[in-house]
């Protein structure tokens, strides 16, 4: 699997940002914007990504494109079709390109699943968070489990080569009998790929809001329970912390950030990845707008990382993945420091040759802040 994981760092993919949501779901702190806000701006939008992947630099075909958001099911799949082959027009695709898209269950049905695969999209990841209403409730989800399965029922009827289920864990009131039951429930239903992240609180959110007024925040003991009995359940491969696959399956878009590969991203809030450079696109949908009808890319910022930035980014990244990172510069400075030395002693992290491995995921956290904090040679 390493060799098959080192592979996609150096692969190309583009992340394509759709920010329109039916509702803005109490945990979410991404660049959305509410249905009542902007329905009519769908086209409007469309055309502007357009027109920004036509402005952008000449490349190499890409082998992976992710439609994220917000939700990016929202859009009919003739307009995710038109941005698709400005996409193809621009870069090229390769004949196996993985083309996936992030989608809430209750808009995937059989006709809209056939409009997907009409479009050359052959990956849908739904989020489906949970198979227990109160937990859905409290997330502030619009859907229902029979809709999630309908629609993995819908994208299998289609052909679909990969459907991925979505879920969070550790929401305040939920139990573990009702986590259990959503595990065996997406594992019933024969996916390809799974995955699953712990509810977190973020700042700004109306969920933080919440927790500040007094309501009970996720447990992290509860958490690690619960990730534990994951691991424990589900037979699929585990070849990335919060990410279980199939053979062949594991999600290449995002196997190429995690390798530090390159990538390109447009919409608003967008970030991009090429030649070294990091940009970010404004987050604002009015900004964004506004750069692209006038002719100029609607880039807000950029970063250069100097080689022992890239160095710690590439060992940060790479401990996510079960088949380990290749040791490098940073990775023999982690394990001289302090604090590597007791990671090491403590069945943490582990070492084999010239791969490093994190071995207790749930403290994975810990070791990565640790190589934030290295300091490196002078290069």
């Amino acid at each position: 699997m390493s060799e098959g994981v080192d592979r996609a760092a150096g692969e190309r993919a583009a992340y394509v940002h759709i920010p329109f949501c039916h509702r803005r779901c109490p945990y979410c702190d991404f660049a959305v914007v509410d249905l009542s806000q902007q329905e009519s701006s769908f086209e409007r939008y469309v055309s502007a990504v357009v027109a920004e992947i036509e402005m952008a630099e000449p490349w190499q075909p890409l082998h992976a494109v992710n439609f994220g958001g917000g939700t990016p099911s929202i859009l009919s799949a003739e307009q995710l079709r038109r941005i698709l082959g400005a996409l193809e027009r621009r870069f090229g695709l390769e004949a196996d390109a993985e083309i996936s898209i992030e989608a809430n269950p209750e808009d995937v049905d059989t006709t809209y699943a056939g409009g997907l695969r009409d479009a050359a999209i052959n990956r849908v990841s739904l989020g489906v968070q949970s198979f227990d209403p109160g937990v859905l409730d409290a997330l502030g989800r619009g859907h229902t489990p029979d809709d999630a399965v309908a629609a993995v029922a819908a994208a299998r009827d289609v052909g679909m080569r990969t459907v991925n289920v979505d879920l969070i864990f550790g929401t305040p009131g939920e139990s573990v009998d009702s986590w259990s039951h959503s595990v065996e429930q997406a594992l019933e239903l024969d996916v390809e790929h799974l995955s699953a992240y712990a509810l977190t609180v973020e700042l700004g959110t109306a969920l933080s809001k919440k927790v500040s007024g007094g309501e009970p925040a996720p447990d992290s003991d509860d958490q690690a329970d619960k990730y534990e009995l994951l691991c424990e359940t589900v037979g699929l491969h585990h070849y990335e912390i919060s990410n279980w696959a199939d053979p062949g399956h594991e999600c290449r878009y995002n196997l190429t950030t995690w390798t530090q590969g390159e990538y390109d991203a447009f919409g608003n809030g967008a970030h991009s990845y090429r030649d070294g450079v990091r940009h970010r696109n404004f987050r604002r949908l009015d900004a964004y707008l506004e750069h692209v009808e006038a002719g100029r890319r609607p880039v807000q910022g950029s970063e250069r990382l100097d080689e022992w930035g890239r160095e710690k980014e590439r060992l940060f990244l790479g401990l996510r993945l079960r088949s380990g990172v290749k040791l490098g510069t940073a990775g023999e400075a982690l394990l001289a420091t302090e604090a590597g030395g007791r990671f090491v002693a403590a069945g943490v992290i582990s070492f084999d040759r010239d791969r490093l491995y994190v071995d207790r995921p749930l403290l994975a956290d810990a070791v990565a802040r640790e190589v934030l904090g290295l300091d490196g040679p002078l290069f």
